[in-house]
């Protein structure tokens, strides 16, 4: 999306017009992350969002609700809570539109619905705002037969180890209508994908949750340790310079998938969520980076499934917004692509339960 330089009232800003208000919360207190009772948290107008303070406080609004987000989980909800699952997975929804720059009010608006679920859980209701998933943004409702099965997950007695497959697959279906009633169903689809995805995992999950047995005295409960890694591979390692395709795929780079597949199932007794973004250098224009990117992403994502890793996969480009190294006083272009290398990368994040060391020892 282009950004405007000039902000301008158009329709589209006169329902946001009552958003306003909500900016200046950050001033007020909202820095201080700790109140349970705030609804929201706000972002700058679409057609304000063209200076470093603006970004800046959008970016500090993100940090403070996922702040809240892990706090809640420090206190003991599960990651894998249905409503503790839908609020990240609204926030990762807007923080992705937001980073391409989409100028709708769909980021304020998924955020808004992190935000409610976010002060639920705090306040300790008894009604969440969660049980809900509205169309926000006006989003086109897509896949009534996904509907209607993350329907009957909810209401199915393997619903608490599908949770969080439901959760994010509903997210997903409103992020890929939001995408259809704005760029047709080509964008929509990578996210209807997704949904997809969450629908088989969660199907898989239901059925393999252990039945009710009878009770027992009660045991000190061990919890599992939940980890979190970042895998960094480096793209010319993988694929051919300047492309994409599985086609493309260096030999070398099929191996490294193959053996991160490997260990990933190796050493993981379960993984919750699984993570792949693209990243490419500053060289090119940013829309042919950003199409790059998001294309490795998908290429790497497609060859983990291909190897045996079922879980529901999300991918993602960030084209050069990203980089690691500046190179900025490299002169020959020769030069200059093998400085800018370590920007050329992929990267895989998780979370999820690490198998024990012993064998037999609980997670």
């Amino acid at each position: 999306m282009t950004p405007s330089l000039i902000p301008t009232m158009t329709p589209m800003m006169i329902p946001m017009m009552k958003l306003i208000p909500l900016a200046s919360l950050l001033a007020m207190g909202l820095a201080q992350a700790a109140t349970p009772t705030l609804p929201t948290a706000p972002l700058a107008m679409p057609q304000l969002r063209i200076s470093d303070q603006a970004v800046s406080a959008d970016q500090q609004a993100y940090r403070l609700l996922q702040e809240r987000i892990k706090k809640l989980n420090d206190g003991g909800v599960r990651v894998g809570d249905y409503y503790l699952s839908k609020a990240q997975c609204w926030l990762d929804v807007s923080f992705h539109e937001y980073t391409r720059n989409d100028r709708s009010a769909f980021p304020l608006q998924a955020l808004q619905e992190s935000a409610k679920i976010v002060a639920a859980l705090e306040d300790s209701s008894t009604t969440n705002p969660g049980d809900a998933t509205p169309l926000v943004n006006d989003a086109t409702r897509l896949r009534d037969d996904l509907w209607a099965s993350f329907g009957k997950l909810r209401e199915s007695p393997g619903f608490a180890c599908a949770a969080q497959k439901v959760a994010c697959g509903e997210v997903e279906l409103v992020h890929a209508g939001n995408e259809y009633k704005q760029q047709g169903w080509r964008h929509a689809n990578p996210y209807v994908q997704l949904a997809e995805d969450a629908q088989a995992a969660a199907q898989s999950a239901a059925a393999a949750c252990p039945a009710d047995k009878p009770k027992r005295e009660p045991q000190p409960e061990i919890l599992p340790r939940i980890e979190h890694e970042r895998i960094t591979l480096d793209m010319d390692a993988l694929f051919r310079f300047d492309k994409a395709g599985a086609a493309d795929m260096l030999p070398q780079g099929v191996e490294k998938i193959r053996a991160l597949a490997a260990r990933l199932k190796q050493g993981y007794v379960q993984i919750d969520t699984l993570s792949v973004t693209g990243h490419t250098d500053r060289l090119g224009r940013d829309s042919y980076n950003q199409a790059l990117s998001e294309r490795r992403a998908l290429t790497v994502k497609q060859l983990l499934r291909e190897q045996g890793i079922a879980n529901v996969i999300s991918a993602y480009g960030k084209g050069k917004a990203e980089p690691v190294a500046a190179c900025e006083k490299v002169a020959t272009r020769a030069a200059l692509i093998a400085c800018l290398q370590p920007n050329r990368r992929v990267e895989i994040e998780l979370t999820g339960v690490k198998r024990s060391v012993k064998e037999g020892d609980a997670p």
